[in-house]
């Protein structure tokens, strides 16, 4: 049997509204993958140390705070720390292009902004996975 990929589903600092991030979830579910949420509130601290507990191939971090650069490369460089720099980081929210092209060049995965195709994550996701970690699910 095929593996699935295992995709954490994080909310970041405090931003408090999570319907985005359980939508996001469950199309996740729905193309196949393994998803694991931590609910709200989560320092990236307990992101990574979730991602480390579950083995996960992505992490996925929801924002609509402002906070994205200051989080993000905190959770990048807690990803690389702790020995899981392999692991896709990606994510969506209110950002500017201007932020997500710096963050890009940081090394985190391609960011989506609302109204992004769910298929598109989708899409990214099992194509990163099938590229980078030898995960391959049909679309």
């Amino acid at each position: 049997m095929d593996r699935k990929i295992r995709v954490l589903i994080a909310k970041a600092g405090l931003d408090g509204h999570d319907r985005g991030a359980k939508v996001i979830a469950a199309a996740l579910r729905d193309a196949g993958m393994e998803v694991i949420y931590t609910g709200l509130r989560q320092t990236p601290e307990m992101i990574v140390e979730a991602a480390l507990q579950e083995d996960v191939d992505v992490i996925g971090i929801s924002m609509l705070s402002g906070a994205h650069m200051t989080l993000f490369p905190r959770i990048l460089n807690l990803m690389k720390d702790r020995g899981i720099g392999d692991v896709l980081l990606t994510g969506g929210g209110i950002m500017s292009n201007e932020d997500v092209e710096t963050l890009g060049k940081l090394g985190v995965g391609m960011l989506f902004t609302p109204g992004a195709p769910m298929y598109a994550i989708a899409d990214y996701i099992r194509d990163w996975c099938a590229q980078h970690r030898g995960i391959a699910i049909p679309a």
